[in-house]
């Protein structure tokens, strides 16, 4: 069953408290009384009466034998515990969560028990660098391939079709912005996919009034995918007879130098940013910590200690209750999630200044539309259990369970994302997804227009999600952007913008 659709069933009159204050390692009866007339089958009635302390084993043999929708709701409690307990300091505590958690979670089980995994994994990756030392000797060895990186890229554009329809809603606001130039130019800030590129060769090829003289600009830190980029395209423009040049800036965003990018007078600018403007929010936050104390300090309210009524339909309710229920609103209403992101960092506003400088006739930009770049450590986790439940949820309606290449995606790009939102501070956290309304204010102060896509551009991207065959993927129209939704989830937003002079 699909975690966004986790039905706590068989239960629907019982109400329990989960109470995780006893992971210090108390004892506590499991069971009341024979004579009480409370006592029932499920184990779900133990939960708020249960001590977990350490142990070699399974602390009680029948967690192993709990239904998906009950093993579920235990492992989401278990992994708010433990994240509390990493956010105040309690190793100790946290690490026992962590062993509890490890006979429940299975990277290859269901769809909570895979993303339990991961979020395990992120939680113990941030316990471990509290000792730096210990944390770099067990990563020196680590080596990331450019093959695997994209092999995994190409997995995450073939498993969903989040990246074709932003695709083909960059392409035709690009192929609309630049009607009648003889001369195009399109800076691609993430060169490494040429099927975006390869499509719109194809359709500016069947222009009436023939084909533009086309330049891409493509920008990556390896310039070995740069360089395979460059053969497909330069091998496509040839088959259609286009003029046509590719060049390469082997660069990080943050380290640019936008001198290297060759924008000409004369030239018709395009720039697509596909999931990379996010990056450049690299706040310090120890400045922003001095500056706001408050910022420091750690939430002291326990996000488990209360009364969960069990007729709670689905996973989404549940952590929306949760959080609710602790004076945090999820997004989509949390739209102003965190005093850090309220202030665009130093160079995400000279970034911003620079490409605004560069006057294009269009910018299109896609990010993901989510809220992981909160301040504190349990605003992440729990908007990251949220969006990553949906994508889970979608390879889940999809793929199967023993898919290697399921597991590849989960593993090399949606594990590492999660280890990146809750192991990372500062410098180092460069997933820090924010909402559309947190972009359109953003692009807006930075003097861009925002164009609204056209009604041609989401006609087509709409049958494109039609002709994926799961009804779970929607869109919708937001202020003339497009939001790109797993049931009623917004998970990533697409937007066009020009240079507002």
């Amino acid at each position: 069953m699909m975690v966004m659709m986790l039905l706590l069933v068989g239960f629907s009159s019982l109400t329990f408290s989960v109470n995780f204050c006893s992971l210090s390692g108390r004892k506590s009866s499991m069971f009341q009384d024979e004579g009480s007339s409370s006592v029932t089958s499920s184990p779900l009635q133990f939960f708020s009466m249960m001590s977990l302390s350490p142990s070699l084993g399974s602390p009680y043999p029948w967690l192993r034998e709990l239904k998906s929708e009950e093993r579920g709701l235990y492992l989401i409690h278990l992994l708010l515990t433990c994240a509390n307990h990493v956010a105040a300091g309690s190793l100790e505590n946290a690490n026992i969560a962590l062993e509890h958690i490890s006979h429940l979670a299975s990277p290859d089980g269901d769809t909570m028990q895979r993303i339990s995994a991961y979020f395990t994994e992120a939680l113990a990756d941030r316990i471990l660098k509290t000792w730096p030392g210990l944390h770099k000797a067990l990563n020196s060895t680590r080596i990331v391939m450019v093959s695997e990186e994209i092999l995994v890229r190409k997995l995450f554009f073939e498993l969903f079709p989040f990246l074709k329809v932003a695709f083909v809603l960059t392409n035709q606001a690009i192929v609309e912005a630049m009607e009648g130039e003889k001369m195009v130019h399109i800076i691609d800030l993430n060169a490494a996919e040429p099927a975006q590129w390869i499509a719109l060769l194809q359709v500016l090829s069947a222009r009436p009034e023939g084909p533009p003289h086309l330049r891409i600009t493509g920008i990556h830190q390896q310039k070995e995918i740069l360089d395979q980029m460059a053969h497909r395209l330069t091998e496509e423009a040839e088959k259609l007879d286009i003029p046509f040049q590719f060049n390469l800036v082997v660069s990080k965003l943050e380290n640019l130098d936008f001198d290297k990018l060759r924008v000409k007078t004369g030239e018709a600018l395009a720039i697509s940013s596909i999931l990379q403007l996010h990056s450049l929010l690299t706040l310090n936050d120890e400045a922003l910590r001095r500056r706001s104390p408050l910022l420091s300090k750690v939430s002291s309210g326990n996000h488990l200690q209360r009364v969960l009524p069990m007729n709670q339909s689905t996973l989404g309710d549940l952590l929306e209750k949760d959080m609710i229920n602790n004076g945090y609103s999820p997004s989509p209403d949390s739209a102003t999630s965190s005093p850090a992101s309220s202030t665009a960092s130093r160079s995400m506003e000279s970034f911003l200044n620079a490409l605004w400088s560069l006057s294009p006739k269009v910018m299109v930009v896609t990010e993901q539309d989510s809220n992981h770049n909160g301040s504190t450590l349990m605003e992440r986790l729990l908007e990251a259990l949220y969006s990553y439940a949906a994508l889970f949820d979608c390879l889940e309606s999809t793929v199967s369970r023993t898919s290697l290449e399921r597991l590849k995606v989960e593993k090399m790009l949606f594990g590492e994302e999660i280890k990146n939102i809750i192991a990372c501070e500062g410098a180092e956290r460069k997933e820090r997804h924010e909402k559309l309304d947190k972009w359109l204010q953003r692009l807006d102060l930075a003097g861009f227009g925002n164009v609204h896509l056209s009604y041609y551009g989401m006609l087509q991207a709409r049958r494109l999600l039609q002709s994926y065959g799961c009804e779970g993927y929607k869109m919708r129209e937001e202020n003339g952007c497009v939001v790109i939704c797993w049931q009623d989830r917004s998970l990533f937003s697409v937007s066009a913008w020009r240079s507002r002079k």
